[in-house]
């Protein structure tokens, strides 16, 4: 493939030839081309303007550089929107957002699980595909568990929909911004955040497509991969003869480090449990543990002092989410890590989070934060204040934010999502690697979204 210069040599050549001042030329040639380039016009198209450039430096006897610049970017864009009419928008580089589709499915879990507060055996996504005039298609999706109040989901990003027809998916932010101020008398939490979350992804994914590069690219590159820790797995409601052999099917699998929930009433309970679990895995596994809200604080510092002999790394949300002055408490009493953050809402969640020093480690959840536009700011709020973040659930699609953010220390591997997708998350030795796919690098498989769709 030929270089930038090498595409445009005819009009630089053209410009040095005309001009013959050396390195000014050479200079102003390079202006240009450039925005011939992005106007995606042809070098002999631009040939003529230049030919106007050197007629008018001379006559008007412009010797300064900074002036045949201002001259070069007012022929050009004169030219341009001139010509227009002409060309078709695509050749401008330009996109335009054409409809908004949404599938519900619901995708069943290989077993009922538990936590301290919930009981899943399903979760039901709502699947957006934004479609543009370019034949590209941008992707993201939400959930609820057990497909529970799913078609209020779907409603309000339908609702939402006419917030991004006719407009360029590269101006996200805009769009992004247009839709916080729609909701706002709804209120920035729930569903509307939900919505605004699969809705600016998707807009991200079309970014990236349209680019041809992957998002973490896009974003600004800082790994190719990242550690994760098996989560799909280990419950409270499993049975505790069988944690020991799901956690060595997770070490087998390449996980370096698992996830068990806790929660129980007696604190001794979720002690043996985890227990066994380090028993089986050995000290070189890293060992995390999820209470989900279900303790009170005197209950979290108690089991904490006890989880911390066993060298385990976390303890995430071992209080209910509003009780930020109850998880300092736990935060303050404890050596191991204190983990919250993903039942926060968008960056003023994690802001009040943050504020109230109750957590080591923040783990803002692409669906709740406001889709990846919040997810980057979140996490350079969150680096600010020197605080590592850990992302929450959608693996798939929180990849390319992990791949972009110097403080993102690992990702959650959940496999519940995974049948959605046509591709699979590749793991080599307790990391997952970043697809250098163009956009998100996962597209909805059609087989699947046929096979689990909800009839609503």
């Amino acid at each position: 493939m030929l270089g930038f210069e090498d595409r445009h040599k005819p009009l630089a050549s053209h410009a040095r030839l005309r001009l013959g001042c050396g390195r000014s030329a050479d200079f102003l040639a390079c202006i240009g081309v450039e925005r011939i380039a992005k106007g995606r016009l042809h070098p002999v198209e631009g040939a003529p303007i230049f030919n106007r450039l050197i007629y008018l430096s001379v006559r008007y006897e412009t010797t300064k550089m900074e002036s045949l610049i201002v001259v070069s970017m007012a022929i050009l864009d004169a030219f341009q929107q001139a010509h227009a009419d002409l060309l078709p928008t695509s050749e401008l580089g330009e996109m335009k957002i054409t409809a908004v589709r949404t599938i519900p499915v619901e995708l069943p879990l290989d077993k009922p699980v538990s936590t301290a507060i919930h009981s899943m055996e399903s979760v039901g996504c709502i699947c957006v595909r934004v479609e543009t005039d370019q034949a590209l298609v941008g992707e993201g999706y939400l959930f609820t568990m057990n497909a529970a109040r799913l078609r209020s989901f779907r409603d309000m990003v339908d609702g939402l929909a006419h917030s991004l027809i006719g407009k360029d998916p590269h101006f996200v932010t805009e769009i992004w911004s247009t839709i916080w101020l729609e909701i706002n008398p709804i209120g920035h939490e729930g569903v509307t955040i939900s919505a605004l979350s699969a809705l600016d992804t998707a807009c991200w994914d079309l970014v990236g497509k349209a680019a041809e590069r992957p998002l973490h690219h896009i974003f600004g590159a800082c790994r190719h991969r990242i550690r994760t820790y098996a989560s799909g797995g280990l419950w409270l409601s499993n049975p505790a003869d069988t944690l020991a052999v799901e956690a060595m099917a997770f070490v087998d699998q390449g996980f370096r480090a698992v996830k068990i929930r806790v929660g129980h009433k007696d604190p001794k309970t979720d002690f043996e449990r985890v227990k066994i679990v380090r028993n089986a895995v050995g000290p070189d596994i890293e060992l995390l543990t999820d209470a989900n809200q279900g303790l009170n604080p005197k209950n979290a510092i108690r089991l904490g002092r006890m989880l911390e002999g066993l060298g385990v790394t976390w303890l995430e949300e071992p209080v209910a989410r509003h009780n930020l002055a109850g998880q300092a408490d736990v935060r303050r009493s404890l050596d191991l890590n204190v983990v919250s953050g993903e039942t926060e809402w968008t960056r003023f969640g994690i802001l009040r989070t943050i504020e109230a020093q109750c957590a080591d480690i923040l783990m803002p959840d692409l669906q709740r934060i406001g889709g990846l536009t919040e997810m980057r700011r979140s996490s350079c709020l969150a680096e600010a204040f020197n605080l590592p973040v850990s992302t929450h659930l959608f693996t798939e699609h929180s990849l390319c934010f992990a791949g972009s953010a110097a403080n993102c220390i690992s990702v959650e591997h959940m496999p519940w999502f995974e049948h959605l997708f046509a591709e699979r998350m590749e793991i080599e030795d307790g990391d997952i690697l970043m697809p250098d796919r163009p956009g998100l690098g996962f597209t909805f498989d059609e087989r699947a979204l046929s096979r689990y769709a909800l009839d609503m």
